[in-house]
């Protein structure tokens, strides 16, 4: 069974930057599609960023997008997410998944098992 192992979240200003990281166990790791998500308390999981498998190509949710960048190295099984200029809004626990289909990884229903995520809380 596959397993995604969130970390590199904490407490953070606003304004700052943090850097998450997502290693996933499965096998052709380079074959899937990555998105990270979030899910803030009394909130709805929801879509954040991804990343395609073949050539890169990213998608970002409207409320991240110019503050939030994705990228993934293949030889680790890693995905990462920066943040930069954080706000209280951010603060949610992050969450990484895999599929192989890049245009229906934004739908959270697609997906049987979680993480354990990371907490990321952003305060003054």
């Amino acid at each position: 069974q596959a397993q995604a192992i969130e970390s590199g979240g904490g407490l953070v200003r606003p304004g700052g930057s943090l850097r998450l990281s997502c290693t996933y166990s499965r096998g052709a790791f380079s074959m899937y599609a990555m998105a990270w998500f979030r899910q803030a308390p009394g909130k709805e999981r929801e879509f954040v960023a991804a990343i395609n498998w073949a050539d890169s190509k990213t998608s970002y949710s409207d409320s991240v997008k110019d503050r939030f960048t994705i990228s993934r190295d293949n030889a680790k099984n890693t995905v990462f997410l920066q943040l930069t200029n954080v706000k209280p809004e951010d603060t949610a626990v992050y969450y990484c998944n895999a599929d192989p289909t890049f245009k229906t990884i934004a739908d959270t229903t697609r997906f049987g098992s979680w993480g354990q995520g990371t907490q990321v809380t952003v305060s003054s």
